[in-house]
């Protein structure tokens, strides 16, 4: 049979859902508070509660000091008492005792406080386990009852825990009432003293990745990457998506059969326009097919290192409207989705245009080279004002001209940038190599920042375009929060303090190595001359003949030779403020004194008991395969 104890025990751990032992040791601390509390225990003292969880057997010891006669019963103990839990006890150790006093003793207080110390471990220790439970969930979907609605805010119950779905993260237009099942996205968990504090999202763009991660097995299964999400909750979403493996169609994967797929998530972001684009390292083609469903005649990619990334696309007259979308969302999602900045023109706006242009450079030179071509287009577009039909052909003749007139302009506008280019490549050489590779998602910012500067592909693009056009910086944050701008700074401070770390650790390395191997490189030389020597026998020369090989050699008055001595190493008096270096400075002193000994060639004056004469001999490196002493010289 399971005592009281146990099963009380057992019971409140699965009803917190906590581990046993965080149990035991919230009883545990209750124990020492109590104890503590009835019988005005100092802090200084140490006390400790074990309770066996099998038999809810209860012991309590406290720290006392082994004395012969004892006065203070609470802090005091006698040596024969103190060698029962320690043998090895003497007179002036402090030894833990078990106090032979039942719980039952306890007061009121003491009792109301231990009850007190529980509760509260439990609850910390409950709110750390929620808090861990919920931050694994971060950036995964959850499935909640709406519990109550509150100046905007809906409250969704999760379970053990409740999340926060502020207005902004709503769907527009989607209506919430209680008990509602809700498929939800955690954006972000926040600890705080009330428990985690968990807000979730439906109007989140990840919200829809994760729901075709679930919904298509190829893109679970990696046979089918997400390149990139645009989205306006409520409206209109594009997604752009790649193959991964021959064989497979990634729109027709998404879409599923009779577009069964698409529709259920469409039917959970109630009623979303979902537009699924298959993705084009051809930028091109890319933008031309994140515009559908209008049919596009022509783009042609400016990239302007002041004014920024700009595609001019060329649409038939009557696909006008629908390229650009009601209010211009159609363009707007196709901008985010694609990163360029997208400039829409009819194919008659271009031609009108290009016709108004053709006396000055550089479209003048179409003279001379199309000139049969601008008769039939001015023919063409004097029957379009007279309210005349114009034929698909003519048309065609409108789309060539107004493609021949675009890629003209462009090719001017290249040849015009060259010399800014030149700037802008001299201050790109100034900034980290390294920057470049790195991603902007990697920037600790949130969200709609990284959404926000994602068109600049790199870390190393948005520091350049600080430095050459801080206003195209300024025009992506226009719309965020207030201090956006400092908040980039930062991040931008930590990457490169993180890049130069890495710079000077791989420049230190290379030195060392560069190093060993010189050193590697002169030992070998020396190995070469001086083939003959072995470590068994030594060859000895007089000390003129050293003299002679060595004429950097400085002696004394007594003929002895003089050596470079060591530095001294710093008194111990001395100021540590002599010797408070930076660490990078650290390092070059280091590496440059090391470099130093490695070239330096050293000898030592040694007695040889065999020819009973003083002898010269240098040490070699250990690389050479030789004794440690090898060249001896007599004097």
């Amino acid at each position: 049979m399971r005592n009281e104890f146990e099963v009380a025990f057992s019971e409140i751990a699965e009803l917190r859902a906590l581990p046993r032992e965080v149990v035991l040791e919230a009883l545990q601390n209750a124990l020492v508070s109590a104890y503590r509390r009835h019988f005005d225990a100092s802090n200084a003292q140490r006390i400790e509660a074990r309770i066996d969880p099998d038999t809810g057997r209860i012991r309590i010891f406290a720290e006392k000091e082994v004395v012969d006669e004892v006065q203070l019963p609470d802090t005091e103990v006698d040596l024969e008492t103190a060698r029962f839990h320690d043998p090895e006890a003497q007179i002036g150790d402090l030894v833990m005792v078990q106090v032979q006093i039942p719980t039952k003793q306890f007061g009121r207080i003491a009792a109301q406080n231990a009850k007190q110390v529980i509760l509260q471990k439990i609850r910390e220790a409950e709110r750390a386990a929620l808090f861990d439970e919920f931050s694994e969930r971060e950036g995964d979907l959850m499935t909640g009852t709406v519990q109550s609605i509150s100046q905007g805010t809906v409250i969704v119950s999760l379970g053990r825990a409740e999340g926060r779905m502020p207005r902004q993260q709503q769907i527009p237009g989607e209506r919430y009432r209680p008990h509602d099942k809700l498929r939800v996205y955690v954006v972000e968990v926040k600890r705080t003293n009330r428990g985690p504090e968990i807000i979730v999202s439906r109007s989140h763009r990840n919200m829809l990745r994760r729901l075709l991660e679930y919904e298509v097995p190829e893109i679970y299964n990696g046979q089918v990457e997400i390149k990139n999400i645009a989205r306006e909750a409520g409206y209109r979403s594009k997604v752009a998506v790649a193959a991964l493996q021959d064989g497979i169609d990634p729109v027709g994967a998404c879409v599923g059969m009779r577009g069964i797929r698409i529709q259920n998530i469409v039917k959970e972001l109630n009623d979303e326009k979902i537009d699924v684009i298959e993705w084009n390292p051809d930028q091109e083609v890319f933008i031309s097919k994140a515009l559908s469903p209008a049919r596009v005649t022509g783009v042609y990619l400016d990239d302007d290192p002041d004014a920024g990334r700009t595609a001019i696309v060329l649409v038939p007259d009557d696909q006008l409207s629908l390229a650009i979308g009601r209010e211009g969302q159609n363009a707007r999602l196709a901008a985010k989705l694609t990163g360029w900045r997208i400039d829409i023109k009819s194919v008659s706006e271009a031609v009108q245009d290009a016709l108004s242009m053709l006396d000055v450079p550089p479209l003048n030179a179409l003279h001379e080279t199309h000139a049969d071509m601008i008769e039939q287009v001015r023919a063409i577009m004097a029957k379009r004002e007279a309210n005349r039909a114009v034929m698909p052909e003519e048309f065609a003749v409108l789309g060539r001209f107004a493609d021949v007139a675009e890629r003209t302009l462009l090719e001017a506008r290249l040849a015009e940038r060259a010399a800014r280019m030149e700037e802008i490549n001299a201050v790109r050489a100034t900034l980290p190599a390294a920057a470049f590779s790195i991603p902007v998602s990697i920037l600790d910012l949130p969200d709609d920042m990284i959404e926000a500067l994602e068109s600049f592909g790199t870390v190393g693009e948005i520091m350049l375009r600080f430095l050459i056009d801080e206003e195209s910086i300024h025009r992506r944050l226009e719309n965020l929060p207030e201090g956006a701008l400092e908040q980039l700074q930062q991040a931008l401070d930590a990457v490169v303090v993180a890049i130069d770390i890495d710079e000077t650790v791989d420049e230190l390395f290379l030195e060392d190595a560069e190093a060993v191997e010189e050193v590697d490189i002169a030992a070998d030389a020396d190995a070469d001359e001086a083939p003959e020597a072995t470590a068994e026998e030594e060859e000895v020369e007089s000390f003129a003949e050293l003299i002679a090989a060595e004429p950097e050699m400085i002696t004394d008055a007594f003929g002895e030779p003089v050596y470079e001595e060591e530095p001294a190493l710093p008194s111990a008096k001395q100021s540590e403020a002599e010797f408070d270096l930076d660490f990078d400075d650290d390092l070059e002193r280091v590496s440059k004194s090391s470099k130093k000994k490695k070239k330096k060639k050293r000898r030592d004056l040694v007695y040889d008991e065999d020819s009973g004469q003083m002898v010269a001999r240098r040490r070699r490196k250990g690389s050479r395969r030789r004794s440690e002493w090898d060249d001896d010289f007599e004097f």
